[in-house]
């Protein structure tokens, strides 16, 4: 598996990217967050590809995109991850977030926390971050589909 930032290059990957009803009550198509990385220099869209085909995707926010769910200037926010739902239950989410610290040490050497919101009623999610090292840190926000917990994996 691989991480890549999005490039024009990748545009039928998103087009081609499925998402189920049940995914897209809690986070975005890909196809709504690239718009958003293109117009706010502090947003990157990423895409997990395995053998060059889109498994996974999700948008780093930095500055004042986490200022919601964190107090550290350092921070980088994970935002609209989803997995392609053809390709669920294959460990394409654990293995993208295996590579994500890395990752961002890498593109984001300022950075030394990476923090989300989950849904309360997003379960599953949940576990999936747990089991890759984020920890609830007791934080609780609204959002505009219920209340979120903070969760955070430190750099």
């Amino acid at each position: 598996m691989e991480l890549k930032l999005y490039h024009d290059y990748y545009k039928n990957h998103i087009q081609d990217y499925e998402l189920s009803e049940a995914q897209l009550a809690f986070t975005m198509h890909p196809k709504a967050c690239i718009p958003l990385s293109e117009a706010d220099g502090d947003r990157s869209s990423i895409l997990a590809l395995e053998d060059d085909e889109l498994v996974s995707f999700f948008v780093l926010h930095r500055n004042d995109g986490v200022q919601p769910y964190s107090a550290n200037r350092q921070a980088i926010l994970l935002r609209a991850f989803s997995t392609d739902h053809r390709e669920q239950g294959k460990g394409y989410a654990k293995r993208a977030l295996a590579q994500l610290p890395q990752w961002i040490a890498t593109h984001f050497t300022e950075c030394n926390e990476i923090v989300l919101a989950v849904n309360l009623e997003n379960i599953a999610a949940q576990g999936l971050y747990k089991a890759c090292g984020f920890v609830d840190t007791g934080g609780r926000v609204m959002g505009r589909k219920g209340e979120q917990m903070i969760m955070s994996y430190a750099l």
